[in-house]
């Protein structure tokens, strides 16, 4: 596996694969990676003929009083697991290669209404940076497919909006969410959370099961559905910062009138920010 860290390596590196005549497909990660991440990996190499993969830890989709310092970079662990699941290439910039003049020169990418509700509402300024970063390493990168989970569900819906209105010739493939086996779904922050903490997570994912039954056996009142929700999030310990049911192409608050529909939920344990979701 080719670890590249400059532009003008990694153009060269899939101009030769393209004139190979092969096929390329891209995984943007941040690092501390796992199986959920392997599993994109998996599925991109039977996908395609070249597989490359990004870790960048994106200054730009942090807020001020969020976790980029302290945010895991595992690079040497991270490039282990790849070359074990056959990536071909990981792409590994720097924030000085990807944002020379600093993040306030810097040109942006906005994604309106869909990335403004959600967790657009409760981070603002996130997905303008999701958006202007995945937009580079499109141009770095120009693959035929880009794979991306949907644990981060309103994010995969903001990335196939940006890349339809800016005419990218990518085809977005969205990968189910990997869980553990009690349920809570794999993510890099799980290891903030303690023991404890660890032990009361997969209560997120009981109550979108809940959600998801009651919506499936007729019930139509969704605000009343998510406060339900909420409270019994809360009285476990958590702090809601939102739970919605939504209609999935939208991501607006659904009606009784809208299908297929996503419940979408956010909440923080501890000072350990979870989101999830589940399609009904």
């Amino acid at each position: 596996m080719q670890v590249i860290s400059e532009v003008a390596l990694l153009r060269a590196t899939v101009k030769a694969w393209r004139q190979a005549g092969l096929t390329v497909a891209f995984v943007p990660t941040m690092g501390n990676l796992h199986q959920g991440h392997f599993k994109l990996v998996d599925e991109a190499k039977s996908r395609a003929d070249k597989v490359i993969v990004s870790i960048f830890v994106n200054p730009m989709q942090f807020g001020a009083n969020e976790d980029l310092a302290k945010y895991p970079r595992t690079l040497e662990a991270d490039c282990a697991g790849l070359i074990s699941h056959g990536a071909d290439a990981v792409f590994t910039p720097t924030p000085e290669l990807m944002y020379p003049h600093g993040l306030e020169a810097q040109t942006a990418v906005e994604v309106p209404k869909i990335g403004d509700q959600h967790c657009g509402a409760s981070r603002p300024g996130h997905f303008r940076g999701v958006a202007t970063i995945v937009a580079k390493l499109f141009n770095l990168v120009q693959p035929d497919i880009a794979l991306f989970g949907k644990k981060d569900y309103q994010q995969l819906a903001v990335i196939r909006q940006m890349t339809a209105d800016l005419s990218f010739d990518i085809r977005i493939i969205g990968i189910d969410t990997e869980r553990a086996a009690d349920g809570l779904a794999l993510s890099s922050r799980n290891g903030y959370l303690t023991p404890e903490q660890r032990a009361v997570a997969p209560q997120i994912y009981q109550q979108l099961r809940w959600l998801q039954q009651q919506i499936t056996q007729g019930y139509q009142d969704f605000r009343l559905l998510e406060q339900q929700a909420a409270a019994a999030l809360t009285q476990a310990g958590f702090r809601p910062d939102y739970l919605h049911i939504c209609d999935r192409q939208t991501l607006t608050l659904a009606t009784s009138h809208d299908k297929p529909l996503v419940i979408l939920l956010a909440a923080y344990l501890g000072n350990t920010r979870l989101i999830d979701n589940l399609e009904v």
